[in-house]
């Protein structure tokens, strides 16, 4: 009901994951995700060739998002988007990873996707994380989580094992400062500002996630004196102004310029359900305010750039192989297999996967169909996944494949299949059930980056780990799948 609260799912207790692992998401993956995001983000001729084909041409949302990044920062540039390119570009990235078997036995992570817009669950994390310490230090459950990290590969003697500090409310908070400070020290002066400088935290209408959002708000207040306001993407459109001479964003009720828009909404068409909320976003993006994320990072982190990304020779379009060739091998070594399903651009290798899944029973169950959606809940398993590639692929007499247009916004990906053990899982502060689960880690990042593409600021900041029972396929807290945790080193 309205006005009620619930709390969030959780685990019970801290779920094992190895240190070593833990350590390769924080100090080897981290950074280098960063950059990447945002050397791709200012790609422009990168984006409009993995987004702008049959992406853009089937999923209506993505050719908007791509339109309004080519007229603000590649056609606007010298115009209506100069503001814009003069602006801080704020990253609060999380790259989620699941472990996975090699060949020798040994579990190693493998990213599952790269969230660059509305990375949630900062703020909770660090609050489930200081639970399960407590607990565990708390009551003997030695035998539980020794179990635990016997199944993951993990010792639990090593160390005794322990639940991190998670650094996420003083990471994510401070970053967000830094980007506050540097817009007031850039357009500052003497009546230079218009109103108060003000982070706007863009949400949805009726959102349900506010405590997480909250964390954050209370934190830059308190930590940095950093004035926060709420607005949906509609109400941007209603009561904010754009000065197109100094490109600030005033909200005049409110006696706030905006230094920062941070998004935790306008990741879904179901966002925009009005050209309002559209004129929100452009005016927003449009400004000379920070953006997290701006449009560039935004496209940076949909599942046909990841795709694409992994594909042989990519990462070295953005690394150079003589300086950075550590930082490339790292970051390939963190894929899983990802495959393209558009017409025009599919290899032997994309062809050979839709195949083995149309021709080969059971082999679906190795792979996850994912579109450009953020959220969860849109991915296409089992069954329902050889239906949608059945519908849209047929093969000639001569055995030549080929793939409907429809599929270009669709990417394949590895079915990943993490260790199992056992969990109790609370959901509305009940126990929902005990029994095998398998866990995501979230490595939560931050990156600020000026105008002239020189890093700023660039930081492991925390991480958050989700669990759910096997055999639930999705993995989103929010879209009620899974529950939060936090990793038992071991």
């Amino acid at each position: 009901p309205d006005g009620t609260y619930a709390p969030a799912p959780v685990s019970l207790l801290p779920n094992a994951f190895p240190a070593d692992q833990f350590v390769r998401a924080r100090d080897e993956f981290a950074r280098p995700f960063n950059e990447l995001v945002d050397r791709v983000g200012r790609d422009a001729g990168f984006l409009e060739e993995v987004l702008g084909g049959d992406v853009a041409e089937n999923d209506a949302f993505t050719a908007r998002l791509l339109q309004m990044y080519r007229e603000v920062y590649v056609e606007g540039t010298g115009g209506k988007g100069r503001h814009a390119a003069a602006a801080d570009r704020l990253g609060i990235m999380r790259s989620d990873y699941m472990l996975h078997k090699k060949g020798d036995g040994r579990y190693v992570i493998k990213q599952v996707e790269l969230n660059t817009v509305a990375s949630s669950f900062g703020g909770l994390s660090a609050r489930v994380a200081d639970m399960h310490r407590h607990l565990a230090d708390r009551f003997d459950v030695s035998d539980w989580l020794a179990s635990a990290a016997s199944a993951v590969g993990g010792d639990a003697s090593v160390g005794g094992g322990e639940v991190p500090q998670n650094p996420t409310l003083e990471c994510i908070p401070a970053a967000m400062a830094l980007a506050h400070r540097r817009y007031v020290d850039a357009v500052g002066g003497a009546g230079a500002i218009a109103g108060t400088p003000t982070v706007i935290f863009v949400v949805q209408p009726g959102e349900t996630n506010t405590i997480d959002q909250r964390l954050l708000e209370f934190a830059l207040a308190e930590d940095h004196g950093v004035r926060v306001l709420r607005m949906t993407l509609a109400e941007l459109d209603a009561e904010t102004e754009l000065d197109a001479d100094t490109g600030r964003v005033t909200v005049p009720g409110r006696d706030a310029e905006a230094s920062l828009f941070y998004y935790r909404a306008g990741y879904a068409p179901t966002d925009y359900p009005t050209e309002a909320e559209w004129r929100g976003r452009e005016r927003a993006e449009l400004s000379r305010a920070a953006k997290c994320p701006a449009l560039g990072y935004h496209l940076a982190g949909t599942k046909k750039v990841q795709q694409e990304l992994a594909r042989a020779g990519a990462l070295e379009r953005f690394f150079d192989a003589h300086t950075e060739g550590d930082k490339i091998d790292a970051l390939r070594s963190a894929f899983a297999g990802l495959y393209g399903l558009s017409e025009k651009s599919a290899t032997p290798e994309d062809r050979a996967a839709v195949a083995e899944i149309l021709g080969t029973p059971g082999a679906a169950a190795n792979y996850v169909l994912k579109p450009q959606r953020e959220g969860g809940g849109y991915n296409y398993y089992g069954d329902d996944m050889v239906a949608k590639l059945s519908e849209n692929v047929s093969t000639g007499p001569d055995g030549k494949q080929a793939m409907a247009p429809a599929l270009g916004e669709f990417i394949l990906m590895e079915r990943l299949f993490p260790p199992q053990q056992r969990a109790v899982l609370l959901r509305e502060g009940r126990v929902e059930g005990t029994g095998n689960s398998i866990s995501e880690l979230g490595c939560f990042a931050t990156l600020l980056v000026d105008a002239e593409g020189a890093v700023v600021h660039n930081e492991y900041a925390g991480f958050l780990l989700r669990t759910k029972f096997v055999g639930v396929d999705e993995g989103g807290v929010a879209s009620g799948f899974a529950t939060l945790s936090s990793p038992y080193i071991c």
